[in-house]
């Protein structure tokens, strides 16, 4: 963590000093009058997106929410690994390590042979592979993710702050309007004791809709979900419970002969646990309030699919039932594909806005929230003249993508668990190799964005083997060279907009006056071709739009930083003080090897670009000067 650079700083580092233009809010609460973007709901994907703008005081941003006030408990709860990486770049993954649940192991029970009315344990694996993050997968309500959120945002130079109790009547485009105007205009409609039935218009240069699977936002632009005609019916508890399952500190995924699945997560604290219970499909057009279900109807659901053992239930700490289909909308913006050659994006959708499906899949918060995430960086890069408008275009095409992935792994999902479960448990078996096999895509790390202006080709892929161009950077352990602290390289990388460049020096000296790497310097620092003379305006640090690292073959103790290229040691802020976090070398006294663990050619060394949303960009030969610069001014405005 880095601060005092611009004079020293007291207090919690975390906190940031107000930025002139704080967004305080107006005359008795009331939304301003004009913002370059209106986020609808108070969701993860919303708060995601909500804390990420923060992070930029010149971008005017209102949240709004319909309920009167954060959330407190319940709903989703399942962190994968990916999601804590993307935590860690907003500076509270430590809280959440805390305070979750790890889930270490994931246990199956299916009906027993020989007295099918009750179960037995067919199974027992590890929760995720070995290496696969340097993050757990965890359990944390979702109202705690929240007020990770809500901490940034408070922290932030925005002091970006809710407004709760505002629900979204409708939104107007104006067709005419240019691309830097207020061409959004949304009607709010007072839900507060105080001031209801009050309206509230704001107008806006994007909307992004996190407003849920009943999305007002969604249907003011067309679009509708489509999938399955009929819902499955659920429960889910938070409990505390008296039981002699021999599994309940464990994840357990329970199939029983007649009466369904039942999902078990414990919860954080020791005590808790949440009960996912299969209730029913229903008809088409049928709505699960009609059933009248009630929470002992779930519990004695849970009850039967336990047998033999027993459950009984001391306190309710939260219940729901609910409808989910496996539903998908066909783009997450308001232009049509027709049109996409002219016509730019004003409006998004994100999270359960764009897809909805089972709880089996344990996918739907993590999702939504990478849906934001990947938003974020590109809305405020364009309204930063950093980047191209068309740049927006982006968004829909590589998270549409993702969610079609998504429900389609969890229709194939729950087929299996729904086959296992009419054949008496018989597909057991199946049912575990599948988890397995597929563990890297619930624990979030298979997206795979396709080539595209974003996402370079694999022409040299060769150079960086298990850095995977367009998947998330598989961070490493290393040493850093100006101080040996153990480091994950991959936590140089934080929630605040900026693109990384990761240079691995081959093996030669670095610090000779032909090395590979003092070459890249020159050129970046130098060249009027580089990207980062190019896209870094004069007044600001020379990292503030590409973060330039560097990291060598040898161990620490054998270069001396002071004989590195100036690149490496850049001078910041108002005093010109120099950073001294940019090297770093292989942790050899842990005999973790980053250039093995990740494949990174010694021979040759390579270039890793990485966009801000920590998703590997392109691999390129750290000489290849054109190839690097061909690809940010594929999207990026040039200031200098």
């Amino acid at each position: 963590m880095q601060f005092h650079l611009n004079g020293f700083q007291p207090g919690d580092p975390d906190i940031a000093d107000p930025a002139e233009r704080v967004q305080a809010p107006g005359a008795a609460g009331a939304v301003p009058g004009e913002v370059d973007v209106l986020i609808v709901g108070c969701g993860p994907a919303g708060l995601t997106l909500a804390a990420q703008l923060a992070q930029f005081p010149d971008i005017k941003t209102c949240i709004v929410e319909q309920k009167p006030d954060r959330l407190l408990v319940g709903q989703a709860d399942g962190i994968a690994c990916r999601t804590m990486e993307m935590f860690h770049a907003y500076g509270f993954s430590e809280r959440v390590l805390k305070e979750a649940y790890w889930v270490n192991e994931t246990t199956f029970w299916k009906p027993d042979e020989r007295l099918p009315e009750t179960i037995v344990r067919s199974g027992r694996v590890q929760d995720v592979e070995d290496g696969l993050s340097e993050f757990p997968h965890v359990i944390l309500n979702q109202a705690r993710i929240h007020d990770g959120f809500l901490d940034v945002m408070r922290k932030s130079p925005a002091k970006l702050a809710p407004h709760y109790s505002r629900r979204l009547l409708d939104l107007e485009v104006d067709p005419d309007a240019g691309p830097a105007d207020h061409a959004v205009t949304a009607r709010l409609e007072r839900v507060d004791g105080g001031s209801e039935g009050k309206v509230e218009t704001i107008k806006a240069r994007y909307v992004v809709g996190c407003d849920g699977a009943r999305s007002t936002v969604r249907k003011s632009i067309g679009r509708e979900l489509h999938g399955d005609s009929a819902n499955h019916a659920w429960g889910v508890m938070d409990v505390l419970a008296v039981t002699d399952f021999p599994d309940i500190r464990f994840k357990s995924l329970i199939q029983s002969a007649k009466d369904g699945s039942l999902l078990i997560i414990p919860r954080e604290g020791g005590y808790m646990v949440r009960i996912y219970v299969e209730l029913a499909k229903l008809d088409v057009g049928e709505r699960v309030a009609s059933r009248n279900i009630t929470a002992d109807d779930v519990i004695a659901k849970a009850q039967r699919i336990l047998k033999p053992h027993t459950l009984d239930v001391k306190e309710i700490a939260w219940w729901s039932v609910y409808e989910i289909g496996q539903r998908l909308t066909d783009k997450f913006d308001d232009v049509p594909e027709a049109e996409i050659a002219t016509r730019l994006p004003r409006i998004f959708i994100a999270g359960d806005a764009c897809h909805t499906h089972s709880p089996k899949a344990g996918q739907g918060m993590n999702v939504s929230m990478q849906d934001a995430f990947n938003l974020g960086w590109k809305l405020a890069a364009v309204m930063r003249k950093q980047c191209a408008p068309h740049l927006l275009h982006s968004y829909s095409a590589e998270r549409q993508a993702v969610a079609k992935e998504l429900i389609d792994f969890d229709r194939e999902w729950a087929g299996i668990l729904a086959s296992s479960a009419k054949a008496g448990g018989a597909d057991a078996a199946r049912t575990q190799d599948y988890f397995v096999r597929h563990g890297r895509y619930t624990a979030g790390t298979a997206t795979h964005y396709t080539p595209s202006i974003l996402t370079g080709a694999a022409s040299h892929q060769h150079l960086a083997q298990g850095l995977v161009i367009g998947k998330r950077f598989h961070s490493a352990p290393v040493i850093r060279l100006a101080d040996a602290k153990p480091f994950h390289l991959g936590h140089a990388a934080q929630a605040d907009g900026r693109f990384r460049i990761y240079a691995f020096s081959p093996a030669e000296n670095p610090a000779a006056s032909d090395s590979a790497i003092r070459k890249l310097c020159s050129f970046l620092a130098e060249s009027p071709k580089s990207p980062i003379r190019r896209y870094t305006t004069r007044s600001s640090d020379i990292d503030s739009v590409i973060d330039l690292r560097a990291v060598f073959q040898q161990d620490h103790r054998e270069l001396a930083i002071e004989a590195m290229p100036p690149m490496l040691l850049p001078s910041k802020g108002r005093y010109g003080l120099s950073d001294y976090e940019k090297m770093f070398c292989p942790d050899f006294k842990s005999g973790q090897d980053v250039f093995a663990m990740r494949g990174i050619d010694r021979k040759a060394g390579c270039m890793v670009v990485v966009r801000p949303d920590q998703y590997v960009a392109n691999v390129l030969p750290l000489s290849d000067f054109a190839g690097l610069a061909s690809y940010f001014d594929a999207f990026m405005l040039q200031v200098n």
